[in-house]
């Protein structure tokens, strides 16, 4: 066994789970429509290489990263689906991105023209994807540009023309005027897509859907779906009244959980950590919990936040530091190396603990770190 698996503190990710979001997502979106998978940021933070054959099970037709050196990691894991790469490659990155078999993103003529030529010289032919920006100001061609970007792939002997993309950037919000934005990037992208099939040119596998489109966009599902936090067990955005469609249910597939080390009695009067945020009012007890901020809970819900021991909620006291918190359970009879969940499972998800932090549940999955040892739990069926 290795040593950080016997750690106290450690994040149990569900796969039972994360397979029924899968299928959640296919049944709204329909069984035609192909599922890419986004496992960047080692999977939001659940484990890139589990993750990634667990969305094999589930049906997923490729899987996504956001550099080179995650779609390498899951090559030399045994995986085998197609991987797309949402960044664009620096020239240096090419060689490794042809030797690991990624699909990347084209944004521009140099890069198309970069990655032709290196593809050229391997004697293989690349697939790649043509990136639009219709509105989110970060990669893609501005969409008058895009007829010729899609005829110089199309063009070249070294590239396989397999899809068209574009991204959102508003689509998980319900305010009218984000779901106006939307359309006109929905439209704006579908203009685009008109004129290069009036070229003779096939776009591929077209799509642009993340979680929020999912929810609140059906026209924007096209070929392809790419939802990353919904398949993590997070909606976004919910449905708004009088959808015809019942609501999405998902599921939060990670727990964090971690355990007592020390019980010890506080007089009234006496504070608590750094800084001394916390005086107790009255004499109690507090449970120490070996998870600090170094481990992913954030630091400013100290004094906020309250964990579950034995079926009950108890609050943090104090400031959470490094890698320690402390929490205030006054009489109830807590012992040491009683289970503790942070958050998931029994207890309130990483939803609620981002909304207390004043951030979103990506980034709270994504800053459990990595010295916290993923336990995998169910078999993904």
């Amino acid at each position: 066994m290795e040593l950080l698996d016997l750690r106290a503190t450690r994040a149990i990710i569900h796969l039972d789970a994360f397979a029924r979001n899968c299928a959640a997502v296919r049944r709204r979106t329909g069984a035609e429509r192909r599922l890419c998978v986004p496992v960047k940021a080692g999977a939001y933070g659940h484990g890139a290489l589990r993750i990634a054959r667990a969305a094999g099970e589930a049906g997923a037709f490729c899987l996504a990263v956001a550099t080179v050196w995650e779609g390498a990691e899951l090559r030399r894991g045994g995986i085998t689906l197609p991987v797309l790469l949402f960044s664009e490659p620096l020239p240096r990155e090419i060689p490794a991105l042809l030797e690991n078999r990624l699909t990347p993103f084209v944004s521009g003529m140099d890069t198309a023209r970069a990655l032709a030529a290196a593809a050229a010289g391997c004697g293989i032919r690349l697939p790649v994807h043509l990136k639009i920006d219709t509105g989110m100001g970060r990669a893609g061609c501005a969409p008058e540009d895009a007829i010729q970007l899609a005829r110089c792939i199309a063009g070249s002997s070294s590239l396989e023309y397999a899809g068209t993309a574009t991204h959102f950037a508003a689509a998980d919000s319900a305010d009218p005027a984000d779901a106006v934005y939307t359309r006109r990037q929905i439209a704006i992208f579908e203009d685009a897509l008109r004129d290069i099939r009036s070229a003779g040119i096939d776009t591929g596998i077209v799509h642009a859907a993340n979680s929020g489109a999912v929810i609140l966009h059906p026209a924007s599902w096209f070929d392809m779906v790419r939802p990353g936090i919904l398949l993590y067990g997070y909606k976004t955005v919910e449905e708004p009244a009088g959808t015809e469609a019942a609501p999405l249910s998902v599921e939060p597939v990670m727990e964090l959980k971690t355990q007592v080390t020390l019980v010890k009695k506080i007089r009234r009067g006496e504070s608590l950590s750094y800084g001394r945020t916390w005086i107790a009012e009255r004499d109690t007890t507090v449970a120490l919990l070996p998870v600090g901020y170094a481990d992913g809970l954030p630091r400013r819900v100290g004094n906020a936040w309250r964990v579950r021991i034995n079926g009950e909620r108890y609050p943090l006291a104090g400031r959470i530091c490094m890698d320690q918190c402390l929490v205030d359970v006054g009489d109830a009879p807590v012992r040491r190396y009683d289970e503790v969940t942070v958050f998931g499972g029994e207890a309130p998800g990483a939803d609620a603990l981002a909304e207390l932090a004043g951030t979103i549940p990506y980034e709270i999955t994504c800053g459990v770190s990595a010295r916290v040892p993923r336990i995998y739990a169910g078999n993904g069926d």
